[in-house]
């Protein structure tokens, strides 16, 4: 891919050139236009991010100082600290932060598609169908098969479960106030199935399927990165592909027919997608709640509703309120290891009412 920075004056959209930056691939199919000031949005994010890593990671029972960290990430650390550092901590933080880019582009996906800011993985029942096969899996499946088809499990749980919400939705097509309406209907009853199998399991399994639902990235693995990673490198860039596609569907179904977009085929594509990273990120995690709620918001206010680059600081915004989610359970109330979960259900529960309410006002 290559970079083509547009001159100054005004480009063939009406936009003005000079506050955009333009990416595309050498055969020209493939180009998403980004604003200066989401870029520089984006660095600054992404600085954070690794500032914050950086020092927090060497929080703990035993401290590890922010240059023995960045020697560590070089690979010139002295090695007193290489189990605590990279069996412990990299790839806890690492998962944190990939689960969390993950909702938090699965939920901007899902609130592009249904053109409604309350649109979330938990909201629409994708975030309760993994929930489900992998509560299952863990009561029945444990001891038959591999703890390594968990994943799978869950993907196809939420597969399941969007399908459901798809075709139940279907009527000439689907809208994006029908797709809620019944996404919020088989939330609540994949939260009863998942109460039910809970309540008629044995104490031991009970107990271990309700830490995981809590959400935690608590004994994170390097297995759990490289999962992650392949979902999020993988989906990313088909998200970005689909943005403008996105960003015409702002205007209404009839308006981005009218304009050429495949707008029943790209929103089965962009919820496919938002399925496969929510279900990856609730698989390897657990139901971290709210996560992809709250990202798009806070995103839209930083770089405001232009899919690309919606798309990209929800990820980063994502993966900052879940690192910094689990770095609280890790050190707060120490010994004692809390759920990330819980922490972001406590923001995330306030911050869906403030919108409900908002949105009562403005009717």
């Amino acid at each position: 891919m290559k970079r083509v920075n547009l001159k100054h004056g005004t480009g063939r959209d009406g936009m003005n050139a000079k506050h955009y930056v333009t990416l595309r691939s050498r055969s020209g199919r493939f180009h998403i236009q980004l604003e200066k000031k989401a870029l520089w949005m984006m660095c600054g994010l992404a600085l954070a991010l690794l500032i914050i890593g950086v020092i927090s990671v060497g929080w703990g029972d035993t401290y590890v100082h922010p240059w023995e960290v960045l020697r560590a990430i070089w690979g010139r650390g002295s090695g007193d600290y290489d189990f605590i550092l990279y069996r412990l901590r990299f790839p806890r933080a690492l998962t944190g932060v990939l689960v969390g880019a993950a909702l938090g582009i699965a939920g901007a996906v899902l609130q592009g598609i249904i053109r409604n800011p309350l649109a979330s993985p938990d909201i629409l029942g994708i975030t309760g169908g993994a929930s489900v096969a992998a509560v299952t899996f863990i009561a029945y499946g444990g001891a038959v098969l591999s703890i390594q088809w968990l994943p799978v499990a869950a993907v196809a749980g939420a597969l399941v479960v969007s399908l459901l919400v798809y075709i139940l939705a279907w009527k000439d097509g689907v809208t994006p106030i029908r797709l809620v309406l019944v996404g919020i209907g088989l939330a609540s009853a994949m939260s009863s199935i998942t109460t039910l199998m809970l309540v008629m399991s044995s104490s031991f399994t009970a107990g271990k399927a309700y830490i995981w639902l809590t959400g935690s990235v608590y004994g994170a693995s390097w297995n759990n990165v490289y999962t992650m990673l392949i979902a999020v490198v993988i989906c990313t860039p088909l998200v970005l592909y689909f943005s403008r596609s996105l960003n015409t569907q702002e205007l209404g179904d009839d308006v981005a027919t009218g304009l050429g977009v495949e707008v029943q085929r790209h929103r089965v594509m962009l919820l496919l997608l938002s399925v496969i990273l929510a279900g990856t990120a609730v698989a390897v995690a657990g139901a971290i709640g709210f996560v992809g709620l709250i990202a798009p918001h806070i995103a839209r206010r930083l770089v405001g509703r232009s899919m690309g680059s919606l798309t990209l600081v929800s990820a980063l915004v994502g993966g900052l309120l879940v690192y910094l989610a689990d770095l609280l359970a890790r050190t707060a109330f120490y010994p004692i290891d809390i759920p990330a979960g819980i922490f972001t259900a406590g923001v995330g529960a306030p911050f869906f009412l403030y919108l409900l309410l908002q949105r009562r006002n403005r009717h």
